[in-house]
């Protein structure tokens, strides 16, 4: 765990109690930081990777990280996470919905899911929609806006079918985030299928906080 280690002695070495407080207020004090900001976050990793090289036990490292109670150690953890997806294997997707139900917020969450998530689906899409409608009748919030958003980066490559099945068990619903979610998607997806957006809102009977943010683009 040299590399874990390299990395929690640096953050401890340039922690800021100030700004750290001020993090952690963000988050509602959810988590405590170490009050680093993402260039030193960025340097930091830098000279470690320099030193060690890319881990060959990424998953370990970035569980081991994740774990940890400071939150800049679940940044770093979910990058390296994302860093070493050549080593992934195709039962890795019950590891990754661990870091989504674990030190769960959206940070970490939307980073997640539009990353690993879509990573994870490019390289093994046949249990996609398996999984993924698993995780959208999940009792677990973070699983259910992590199956509305993973497509955040396919482009006009998104499974409309699959997208469509995700948000409309959801619309009626009053979860902030989930709310959040759908209109995150919808809006993302218009850049690329304005009219697909357009037919779907017309008719499905969205939440204000949803139709708001799917319509961003339009109204600015």
């Amino acid at each position: 765990m040299s590399f874990a280690k390299g990395i929690i002695m640096r953050c401890e070495e340039q922690r800021d109690s100030t700004a750290a407080k001020k993090m952690s207020a963000y988050v509602k004090g959810k988590f405590p930081f170490y009050g680093l900001t993402s260039s030193q976050l960025k340097q930091l990793c830098k000279e470690v990777y320099s030193e060690e090289g890319i881990p060959e036990n990424g998953l370990e490292i970035a569980k081991y990280l994740f774990s940890q109670p400071k939150r800049e150690l679940h940044y770093i953890g979910q990058e390296l996470l994302l860093k070493t997806k050549k080593q992934w294997q195709e039962h890795y997707i019950e590891d990754v919905e661990w870091f989504i139900t674990n030190n769960s917020w959206w940070d970490t969450v939307d980073f997640l899911a539009s990353n690993v998530v879509g990573e994870y689906f490019k390289k093994w899409p046949e249990g996609k929609r398996e999984i993924i409608m698993k995780w959208n009748s999940s009792d677990n919030m973070w699983l259910v806006r992590a199956s509305i958003i993973f497509q955040l980066k396919y482009k006009d490559h998104v499974d409309t079918a699959l997208l469509s099945d995700c948000i409309l068990p959801h619309v009626a619903g009053k979860e902030f985030f989930i709310r959040k979610a759908i209109g995150w998607a919808l809006r993302q997806y218009s850049r690329f299928d304005k009219q697909w957006v357009e037919d779907f809102m017309a008719k499905t009977e969205l939440q204000p906080l949803s139709k708001k943010e799917a319509l961003r683009l339009v109204i600015g």
